[in-house]
């Protein structure tokens, strides 16, 4: 029991990435990379659709292995 709580409360951080990647796709593509540039980059509109894509695809996945390793 104590694992499957340990999990839980793990995951949430993993949520909490994919949901602001979702949400702000420019500010997460930018993360940690701002430093590299002098003026604000262009970023494509299929880099942010592929931003957005990959997140809900990757917060599925992760909810079926969760759901999978939860109810084991």
């Amino acid at each position: 029991m104590a694992e499957k709580i340990l999990i839980f409360i793990l995951s949430i951080p993993f949520y909490a990435v994919l949901i602001w990647a979702y949400l702000e796709p420019r500010e997460s593509l930018l993360w940690g990379k701002r430093w590299m540039y002098t003026e604000e980059p262009e970023l494509s509109e299929e880099a942010v659709r592929f931003t957005k894509m990959s997140s809900v695809v990757f917060a599925v996945v992760l909810t079926i292995v969760l759901l999978i390793l939860l109810f084991k």
